[in-house]
């Protein structure tokens, strides 16, 4: 699989493996294990999602040399300061089972605890400034965000000593955030997509479907195509292992630039990208 060069030097394989919803146990274990097997080398996590354990379980079963990995865990919500976050970092790697971290990223910018009092700013100053740390005590390869709009990214470089290095957002044909697309790659901040297959309402659509037969490919192929080809990252995720395999063969697909104009264009789809300044959590 190829790299992205991050904007520190460090690579990362241009497709992840995403864990959200897989439940803990041998949901996790055993869809991590087929990603693995079936050729992925990033897998991404949280500490939400609450399944850290058994994807480190299974990759430590896979047998594959740490260093061919690339691991991404993320900063939950409830964590606000300093202290806070070297605390959860130190609980991931437990659960995880590692030495140290590929990637770690902010999950929210606003969440509803510090909402309340305005200091969205502040909290994420502060854990950053401990990831920064933890950076440079290399214990983490590189450090990002995760659903940062401009107007977060402005106020956290304010006092950033590393530039993010990525930016996890809800990226998928039909989901495209224009204004935080521009911005982190006039920043060199490279763009993962999550939710890449929309919330499945993207199966359904004519219009993508005909691409798809175009092609020859897979509707999940094609989004895949589509998100590689737009410079992102995607983070496909099941727990089905034909699919794990099949979202792999994605990677021969050169979509047309009108092809590439209607997937980011589509209309009509439910589930689009999550205003970080509302969630309630």
């Amino acid at each position: 699989m190829k790299n992205y060069t991050l904007n520190n030097g460090v690579k990362i394989p241009v497709l992840g493996f995403g864990t959200w919803k897989a439940q803990d146990g041998e949901e996790a274990y055993q869809s991590v294990l087929a990603a693995l097997k079936a050729g992925y080398r990033h897998i991404d996590t949280a500490a939400i999602y609450k399944n850290e354990e058994s994807v480190g379980r299974a990759i430590k079963d896979s047998g594959i040399p740490r260093e061919e990995l690339f691991i991404t865990t993320k900063l939950w919500n409830s964590k606000h300061t300093y202290e806070e976050a070297l605390e959860a970092f130190d609980s991931s790697m437990e659960r995880l089972g590692l030495d140290y971290l590929d990637l770690y990223l902010i999950h929210w910018p606003n969440p509803k605890p510090v909402r309340e009092y305005g200091a969205w700013q502040k909290r994420n100053a502060e854990v950053w400034r401990a990831m920064e740390d933890l950076y440079q005590a290399g214990k983490i390869r590189a450090i990002g965000v995760s659903n940062f709009l401009p107007h977060h990214l402005e106020a956290l470089l304010e006092t950033a000593r590393v530039t993010p290095a990525v930016n996890q957002i809800r990226l998928a044909p039909g989901v495209y955030q224009t204004e935080a697309v521009d911005f982190c790659r006039a920043h060199d901040i490279l763009l993962e997509a999550w939710g890449p297959f929309g919330q499945g309402e993207l199966f359904q659509n004519p219009a993508v479907q005909a691409i798809a037969d175009k092609y020859g490919k897979t509707i999940a192929q094609i989004a895949l195509a589509w998100s590689l080809q737009e410079g992102f990252l995607p983070l496909p995720k099941s727990v089905t292992p034909s699919r794990i395999a099949s979202n792999l063969d994605c990677f021969d697909i050169e979509l047309s630039p009108a092809d590439l104009d209607i997937l980011k264009n589509i209309s009509g789809l439910e589930g689009g990208a999550p205003n970080p300044d509302g969630v309630d959590f």
